[in-house]
């Protein structure tokens, strides 16, 4: 084969690769995961691990967008809370504060963007706050 041969045939085999569709994660591939499933009630710092199930690894750099606390697991669901992003610790760890007012059943839900990613991550967790 002449260089020109191997040039050409490279050429078609990089076309091929580059049109072919990329395999990108679901959204389902993804989870949040609280670090502590209790929280005393009062200013709850709250920490979040986002996970790739399909690794197990932590996932760094996801765009929070929606945050929500609220005690829908005591039949409360109107009983929201207010609740702010603070600084992360560590890559793949989010940090809240939430001002929870009472000890019962708590619901954070959460909506995100993995870098790189079509579609939404959506997680609703469920974390028990005490005296």
């Amino acid at each position: 084969m002449t260089n020109i041969g191997r040039l050409i045939a490279g050429l078609a085999l990089a076309s091929i690769l580059a049109s072919s569709p990329m395999a990108y994660a679901a959204p389902s591939d993804y989870e949040f995961q609280l670090v502590q499933p209790e929280a005393k009630s009062g200013e709850a710092i709250l920490d979040v691990r986002l996970v790739d199930k399909r690794s197990g690894r932590s996932v760094p750099d996801a765009v929070i967008f929606a945050k929500r606390i609220d005690m829908a697991p005591d039949g409360m669901e109107m009983m929201t809370a207010p609740i702010e992003e603070l600084p992360s610790t560590e890559p793949g760890i989010y940090r809240f504060k939430a001002q929870i007012s009472m000890a019962g059943g708590w619901r954070l839900s959460l909506g995100a963007k993995v870098q790189g990613e079509a579609g939404t991550v959506e997680n609703k967790l469920v974390l028990q706050a005490t005296q």
